[in-house]
């Protein structure tokens, strides 16, 4: 194959441009404020990857060397910057990749530009689809998309979505005893079921790594409000439990692998028994 120079400056471009958003959609996928959009935003991601290998290949059949890709595009911080970022790039995307299925002579390297431009005017859509929407209050999001309620509400779920939702619910369930354990000190109960969490946090955590999901960050702290009373934390503890517990058998009417299952079972066994002591504590604020 003929060692054209402008067009391996074009492929390597390419391929810089892959690998910076390969980071960028991670990063913003962790922002997203639903999990429709972190979920679609990983399916981009999955795209720019197999462009990225694919680009990969013919720098190396054009060169003989593995190319060495660098970020060339920053990434902003904000979720909405960042998508708007992302709409404008796949546009140019789309038309730099259809210029190089133009000018390339190969057959095979005009195809293979000619549908990752297909992919990138794909994208651009999905953005401007999330740019339409606006910003949406955390405590919406909160009953509507993240953890149990996020679960329980959906019409149907991936193996992605379960673990997701459930490591939401375990943060949510940490980020509240910790506003507790802050505002009214520590009572053992709460203590007690906060290490539990702690646990089942690891457990969903070596699921991900399995089965190779990315695992969602933490910012459950900004779904949760500190209850104005003991009972009253006591009365969340309670409504947390029912809805952790109904997730999970949710969750176990799918069809798993036995791994999974083991620990969807045991995570909500272990939810009767933390539901059992909030209504033992509730009750005996309603006896006094």
């Amino acid at each position: 194959m003929q060692n054209d120079q402008s067009l391996i400056k074009d492929v390597e471009k390419a391929i810089n441009g892959e690998y910076s958003a390969i980071a960028c959609y991670n990063k913003l996928a962790d922002l997203a404020p639903t999990q429709q959009a972190r979920q679609q935003i990983y399916e981009i991601r999955q795209d720019e990857i197999r462009h990225y290998e694919a680009f990969s290949n013919i720098y190396k059949q054009l060169t003989g060397k593995q190319p060495s890709p660098k970020i060339t595009e920053p990434c902003p911080d904000q979720y909405r910057d960042g998508i708007e970022a992302a709409f404008v790039d796949e546009q140019k995307t789309t038309d730099f990749y259809y210029e190089i299925e133009r000018k390339a002579q190969d057959l095979s390297i005009k195809e293979t530009f000619r549908q990752a431009g297909a992919d990138e005017q794909n994208h651009a859509v999905w953005f401007l689809y999330f740019l339409s929407f606006p910003q949406r209050d955390r405590f919406q999001v909160r009953q509507q998309d993240y953890g149990a309620a996020g679960a329980l509400s959906a019409s149907s779920l991936t193996f992605a979505d379960m673990l997701t939702y459930a490591i939401q619910d375990e943060y949510l369930a940490q980020a509240r005893y910790e506003d507790i354990r802050r505002d009214f000190g520590d009572i053992q109960t709460f203590v007690r079921i906060q290490e539990a969490e702690k646990r089942h946090i690891s457990a969903l955590n070596t699921l991900f790594t399995r089965y190779q999901i990315p695992i969602p960050s933490d910012d459950a702290s900004q779904y949760v409000s500190t209850p104005d009373s003991v009972k009253a934390a006591y009365a969340a503890g309670v409504q947390g439990e029912i809805e952790n517990i109904s997730m999970y058998e949710k969750f176990l009417l799918y069809d798993l692998p036995e791994d999974v299952r083991t620990v969807f079972i045991q995570l909500r066994n272990a939810s009767l028994n933390h539901l059992a002591a909030f209504r033992r504590g509730l009750a005996r604020f309603e006896e006094s």
